[in-house]
């Protein structure tokens, strides 16, 4: 079944048990994320939780149906997540929509799947899965979005702020959260102590962090400049790991599009009018282009996202992985000549 916002909200804050699969496809990986956490707050605090990957469920595509009809080994809930779906999981789930019995629900949650793919179309087909596609919020929904995860850290946006919120994170969840954690910190705020935040608290801590802001800083990768990657990183200043991996990861993933051109065999020049970069771009998509190739950006695309992940995960280094992957990848760079 397909199911809306509203739909997918009500579905994992009140599991049906009769529902097998819930398939979160598209983009926004903090949004699909969010869900994922409702639902597993929604099981019970002593849930399990298992992790399965697509190098596991490719190898063997009955482990999914297995796992969803196997009991816990203290006999509570579990849930099943598998991240990174892609359309290669369609045996394991159709074994799993197809079984007998599950009893336990699975999370999948594939960023890369189009809503036009063979998967989605499997998932809303059956009346035991829901699918749900995940975008990136704009506009009066990203407003909406920084108003409404204030309010549950008991801060109240005041005047312009949730548009300068919505604006400085490009309406993506998980920097928005913790942009209004900072808030909520700076002033000493909770849902027992509600406080304003006007234009004056937004700017002491600083959230209008631009993707300008950040560009020096990936083009310092992308060229494999190692020794300049500290001296970034230090003006960058704290908070700034997550949206620094998710700016990566799209330069990255635009390289890919336009890598792609060239080996069919078109120049440069010509990719970069068809990807309309802009002008004062150009040079550093140049250079890139010509340094890494179509492995290589999978390969780091894969690291940066990983990274991303770990950085939102408790009990992690937090920031400082962002700084080491940011030289990671540098050197990974500067070992391919231009």
């Amino acid at each position: 079944m397909k199911a809306s916002a509203a739909q997918i909200r009500a579905a994992v804050d009140k599991p049906n048990p009769a529902t097998r699969l819930y398939l979160f496809h598209g983009p926004d990986e903090a949004g699909a994320a969010d869900l994922a956490e409702r639902l597993a707050r929604a099981l019970g605090p002593d849930v399990e939780r298992i992790d399965l990957d697509m190098k596991a469920i490719r190898e063997q595509p009955g482990r999914l149906a297995d796992e969803a009809a196997s009991l816990s080994l203290f006999g509570g809930l579990r849930y099943i997540r598998l991240l990174g779906t892609d359309e290669s999981a369609g045996e394991a789930i159709g074994l799993l929509l197809a079984a007998e019995r599950a009893g336990n629900p699975v999370i999948a949650i594939g960023p890369a799947l189009k809503g036009s793919g063979k998967l989605v179309k499997l998932a809303i087909a059956s009346p035991t899965a829901l699918s749900h596609g995940c975008y990136v919020p704009e506009g009066i929904e990203a407003t909406k979005l920084a108003a409404n995860i204030a309010r549950e850290h008991g801060v109240r946006l005041t005047g312009d702020v949730p548009q300068r919120l919505a604006t400085a994170c490009n309406g993506d969840r998980a920097i928005l959260a913790r942009e209004i954690e900072k808030l909520a910190l700076y002033l000493d705020a909770g849902p027992d102590r509600p406080r304003d935040a006007d234009n004056a608290a937004l700017d002491a801590i600083g959230a209008d962090m631009s993707d300008a802001d950040l560009g020096d800083a990936i083009n310092a990768v992308l060229d494999g400049r190692v020794s300049d990657i500290g001296g970034e990183m230090a003006r960058l200043g704290d908070g700034v790991g997550i949206p620094l991996m998710r700016q990566l990861a799209r330069r990255l993933l635009a390289l890919a599009e336009m890598r792609i051109d060239i080996d069919k065999g078109a120049d440069i020049d010509s990719v970069l009018e068809k990807h309309r970069i802009f002008f004062r771009e150009k040079p550093a998509t140049s250079r890139a282009l010509r340094r890494w190739n179509a492995p290589q950006i999978t390969r780091a695309v894969d690291r940066v996202r990983e990274t991303e992940r770990a950085i939102m995960r408790s009990g992690t280094v937090g920031e400082v992985l962002a700084d080491a992957e940011m030289v990671a990848v540098a050197r990974a760079a500067a070992r391919t000549r231009s």
